[in-house]
């Protein structure tokens, strides 16, 4: 029997990661364009730049190129009273909850679709892992 090489684990491991998605990276952009405008569009703004000392901007900044699991968050239990510093500036919107609103896919989308847009450049949100977390939020 032949040994497998680690690289096949690992090309097979990073596969089935990206078939969770439905349709791939460039379909669940394209959901979560629409979820974003249709959710998220009003305060975040077209371009993602947000509204000055009220929502911030989804522009390159740690809360959206960071950690998945703290912006999934915020997005499944939102942001409520205090602020929030981005750069620098400081941020005193609420941002209501969405874990009633959105399915783990439609998060997973517009996660994925701000991760790549406005600019930048990450890695996409899964439903699973939207899933996951919400289920150990409960």
């Amino acid at each position: 029997m032949k040994k497998v090489i680690p690289a096949t684990i690992i090309f097979i491991i990073a596969t089935s990661f990206a078939l969770q998605q439905p349709g791939g990276a460039k379909a669940a952009i394209a959901r979560g364009k629409t979820v974003y405008e249709n959710v998220c569009l009003a305060c975040h703004q077209p371009d993602g730049s947000g509204v000055p000392n009220m929502n911030p901007p989804l522009i390159k900044t740690k809360w959206v190129l960071g950690d998945k699991k703290a912006l999934t968050k915020i997005v499944l239990k939102g942001l409520q009273g205090g602020e929030i510093d981005i750069n620098g500036d400081k941020f005193h919107n609420p941002m209501p909850p969405q874990e009633s609103t959105l399915t783990d896919q439609e998060i997973a989308d517009v996660l994925t679709y701000v991760r790549n847009s406005f600019g930048n450049k990450a890695s996409m949100v899964t439903a699973a892992e939207v899933k996951a977390l919400r289920a150990k939020l409960k």
